[in-house]
């Protein structure tokens, strides 16, 4: 019992929603209200279940913090995703932009079918527009390659994204929190709020914010 309650526990602090935001499977193309910047930690990814899942992004010595997990239209409740009309795929040369930025070609490929596809965009576009994003976020020195393992507070981890990049307040980010392979949680994921322009910060919807990490202290795993 005491361990049941225990998992209870850590799945509330690392937000699992008792009601999760609906997916609108189907949507049309271009009907969102704002995006969904997802950024993985990925030594926290990789800690939490992601080895098996992305040997080469979790391999010692890939050297990676901070990527792209997707770029993902959202709506003020709910979201869209393998949106109409389908028939568009990224060719090489479109998934080359985010090469670097998101862990693989695999991922980025998923990210366009379930959620690039509701961008209104072609690939082309929807994947410069991932890179030009990214290269515009300033990383917090502390998270640039740490070397070692460190305890955080969710909401240290906010500020220092927002002291990095002016614009961007609290109430434009979210922490995930996922499962260490210990058992406590880690850093697993940074979401940021962006205008359906790109072209700025947006305050996060409240269904978005209700998922943030709730865990007092969190592991920030080290850059491997």
């Amino acid at each position: 019992m005491r361990r049941l309650l225990a998992s209870l526990a850590l799945v509330l602090a690392c937000g699992g929603a008792l009601a999760a935001p609906r997916e609108n499977r189907g949507a049309a193309a271009g009907d969102f209200d704002l995006y969904l910047l997802a950024l993985s930690w990925s030594p926290g990814f990789c800690a939490s279940g992601g080895a098996a899942k992305a040997p080469d992004q979790c391999a010692v010595g890939a050297g990676l913090g901070f990527v792209v997990h997707g770029l993902w239209p959202q709506s003020e409740q709910g979201y869209p995703s393998y949106c109409l009309p389908q028939g568009r795929y990224p060719q090489r040369r479109d998934v080359a932009a985010v090469r670097g930025v998101m862990p693989s070609e695999g991922l980025a490929r998923y990210e366009w079918k379930k959620h690039g596809t509701c961008s209104g965009l072609p690939p082309s576009q929807y994947f410069a527009a991932i890179a030009k994003v990214y290269a515009s976020l300033e990383t917090p020195e502390a998270y640039r390659a740490p070397d070692q393992d460190v305890q955080v507070a969710p909401i240290d981890i906010e500020r220092a994204l927002s002291a990095a990049n002016p614009g961007l307040r609290l109430d434009m980010i979210t922490v995930d929190c996922g499962r260490g392979d210990d058992g406590g949680p880690v850093l697993q994921e940074v979401r940021i709020c962006m205008t359906k322009d790109l072209r700025g910060f947006r305050t996060c919807p409240q269904e978005v914010q209700r998922d943030t990490c709730r865990a007092r202290s969190i592991t920030v795993p080290r850059v491997r």
